[in-house]
């Protein structure tokens, strides 16, 4: 199953959350209590043509366009670091998506071209930058990350694994993510320096959407398909489950954001007739949308007693790019173009 969350608008979140029979992103790091004035850094995209999307980020409202439309791009996440904003996707040479992330507007290759790849992650450390994602060997994609962009493969490659969530804590490297069983079904894992650590056992089809760590504490977001063939949203710490959503309805998580005892998950759920945004706090649902029109968050970030979610809404057919601060929207385009938001970060 070929997944890029990074499409404008066909995220994998509603692809597998929808479908029955079958696409921090932020990283989510780094809130702080300062009551400064802030600038709000959203990750995302707006089609260009009918074949073609432009990545780019906004900082507080005004587009930064990273790609110029002839071919192919897209974002998922997106980091700032001092006065560097990082963000992180792909772009298309014209055959194959090549994996790359931006910073201060400067592409840096991951990839050389000859195989798809995408970078889905970014965090950065001191002066270490780190991209997850994965990249196709010729039979199966590759899970791994790239450190200062030189790449650590987290798989051999003999079975299909994606990461969708990298996170850095001292020396530790953590990356989100799932790998085929080589039966049916992905199962949610996570690797810590290289050594994975299973979610999930295998015998239901599995998701993870993001990483966080606290301490010594490691929380994940992801997805299971329940026996009604939804997926039910849930997310672990150290390992242990919690449920989300009950299964009966399609519902799907996106980023995780943990501030202080508080847990985040950004995601929607269905409400009957359509897909509701939303964020669960400490497994609480809080809306975000009314439910009229379909609508799905992303990416989430905590700052202080604020909290930000960043995705899209539909009018009609067409997709609008937005954040919601407090519950509160910001529109980022002005829905004559398909666009979506994947990743915050605020400064």
């Amino acid at each position: 199953m070929e997944r890029n969350i990074l499409k404008v608008c066909v995220v994998f979140l509603i692809t597998t959350a929808f479908s029955a029979c079958s696409k921090n992103d932020t990283n989510n790091n780094g809130g702080n209590n300062n009551n400064s004035q802030k600038s709000v850094y959203i990750a995302g995209g707006e089609s260009f043509s009918s074949t073609t999307s432009i990545a780019k980020y906004w900082k507080n409202g005004t587009a930064v366009n990273l790609t110029d439309g002839s071919k192919e791009g897209g974002v998922a996440s997106i980091y700032v670091s001092g006065s560097d904003v990082y963000v992180s996707g792909y772009e298309n040479n014209g055959s194959k998506d090549v994996a790359k992330y931006w910073k201060n507007g400067t592409a840096v290759t991951l990839t050389d071209g000859t195989r798809n790849a995408f970078a889905n992650s970014i965090f950065v450390s001191g002066s270490d930058v780190y991209a997850a994602g994965y990249e196709n060997n010729g039979a199966n994609n590759v899970a791994k990350y790239w450190k200062n962009g030189s790449a650590v493969s987290l798989t051999d490659g003999t079975k299909a694994a994606y990461t969708f969530g990298i996170y850095v804590s001292g020396s530790d490297v953590y990356v989100a993510g799932e790998e085929s069983n080589g039966i049916v079904n992905n199962v949610a894992k996570y690797w810590k320096n290289g050594t994975a650590v299973n979610l999930s056992d295998g015998t239901k089809e599995a998701v993870v959407t993001g990483i966080y760590v606290s301490g010594s504490d490691v929380y994940v977001a992801w997805m299971e398909r329940t026996s009604s063939g939804y997926y039910r949203a849930k997310y672990s710490k150290n390992g242990n489950v919690v449920n989300l959503s009950n299964g009966t309805q399609p519902a799907a998580t996106g980023r995780i954001y943990v501030a202080g005892s508080d847990v985040y998950v950004a995601g929607y759920e269905y409400n009957g007739s359509k897909s509701v945004a939303r964020y669960w706090k400490n497994g609480t649902p809080v809306n975000l949308s009314d439910g009229t029109k379909d609508a799905y968050i992303i990416g989430i970030y905590v700052d202080g007693s604020d909290v930000y979610a960043a995705g899209y809404e539909y009018t009609g057919s067409i997709a609008t790019a937005k954040y919601w601060k407090n519950g509160s929207a910001v529109n980022l385009t002005d829905g004559t173009k398909d666009a979506g938001a994947s990743g915050i970060f605020v400064k």
